[in-house]
């Protein structure tokens, strides 16, 4: 069965502008009292992210100068530089100190019983020296009870630490003014002053003996604001020689 093909053929449409119109509510533009209110919320919105930023701003800034505050600074180089030395100095060779018009005196335990014991000022003394390179074993000179000593002392209102060659000590034995021979002296902070019922430093002895564990107990104030810390803390030494 055949088919005849169909034939397309092409309509013609005119358009007449006119139908077509776009009414005026949908072209017209803002009016002024909408850009008014649309310019007044962006400023809204606009000081609200500044004072948002500035309140960071401020807090950060706050943080910032408490974190680096001078007297933090020196509570932190006070706690490492305590217990750094105090770590490695000898347990069987270390002393307290009282002072009195730039002298010092060793400070004994008055019992033998179990007493916590106060000074101004500690020595520790330590090993600052490579081992004996011309001893096969590569062993140190086992005769000797320390190569250096730190002496922790407060000097008016600073704390202060004298490194120095050991012997002579920090002190003479007995007592008497400190030993300025060679000694390197740092300032590990300013404003100090001692607890004034303990003083700065501590100990606990047994049967006369110092167990090892020496604490301080310090404050610091900042001259400026008043803003005051405490510095309590404690080094354990670990070194035992002679045994």
């Amino acid at each position: 069965m055949h088919l005849a093909a169909k034939t397309m053929i092409p309509v013609k449409f005119k358009i007449q502008n006119s139908k077509f119109k776009i009414p005026a509510a949908g072209r017209r533009g803002l009016t002024m009292m909408e850009l008014m209110i649309a310019m007044t919320i962006s400023t809204v919105l606009i000081l609200v992210v500044g004072v948002l930023l500035a309140a960071g701003q401020r807090c950060w800034s706050q943080t910032y100068d408490l974190v680096n505050q001078q007297i933090k600074q020196d509570a932190l180089a006070t706690t490492a530089t305590f217990g750094s030395v105090g770590r490695k100095a000898n347990r069987t060779d270390y002393f307290l100190y009282a002072a009195n018009d730039g002298a010092f005196s060793p400070v004994e335990p008055q019992t033998s019983d179990r007493e916590v014991v106060y000074g101004d000022a500690v020595e520790f003394r330590y090993w600052d020296v490579e081992l004996d390179e011309t001893d096969s074993h590569q062993l140190m000179d086992v005769t000797k009870r320390a190569t250096a000593y730190a002496f922790f002392y407060l000097d008016d209102d600073k704390l202060k630490v004298d490194y120095g060659p050991y012997p002579p000590g920090a002190v003479p034995a007995g007592g008497g003014s400190r030993n300025t021979t060679g000694v390197t002296t740092t300032i590990l902070a300013e404003n100090v002053t001692p607890d004034p019922n303990t003083g700065a430093f501590s100990h606990t002895t047994i049967s006369r003996i110092g167990q090892g564990c020496v604490r301080i107990n310090i404050t610091l104030t900042d001259p400026v604001d008043g803003d005051s810390v405490t510095v309590k803390t404690a080094t354990l030494m670990r070194n035992i020689w002679p045994r």
